[in-house]
């Protein structure tokens, strides 16, 4: 498969080439950093109350005074989903004071 030449694309490509099945489902997870716990709950009930299909999950991370909300979604990881899924999941981390940190697929 070939890939466009962005960050997603670059990803991507080390995926396939480490072996991974790009064509079939995989827990994708969408990483979102926050500096206040407050603002990473909100988003994190937000998407349990609002976006079906999306397992949610917030803690501290290795950062002092910085909260993760991971967001995993099963789907094929093509990548215009990917692009896709990240820039809706970035709008709603902005909303909620906090930016989006890359993506990964759980092996």
């Amino acid at each position: 498969m070939n890939f466009p030449s962005d960050e997603t694309g670059q990803v991507l490509a080390e995926m396939q080439q480490a072996g991974i099945d790009l064509s079939i489902s995989h827990d994708v997870v969408f990483f979102h950093l926050f500096e206040q716990q407050t603002q990473a709950q909100a988003m994190a009930d937000f998407v349990k109350q609002n976006i079906a299909d999306v397992q949610v999950s917030m803690h501290a991370d290795e950062t002092p005074n910085v909260w993760d909300v991971d967001c995993t979604v099963k789907m094929v990881p093509s990548h215009e989903a990917v692009v896709k899924k990240e820039a809706d999941f970035e709008q709603l981390a902005i909303k909620f004071s906090g930016y989006s940190d890359g993506w990964g697929i759980e092996a």
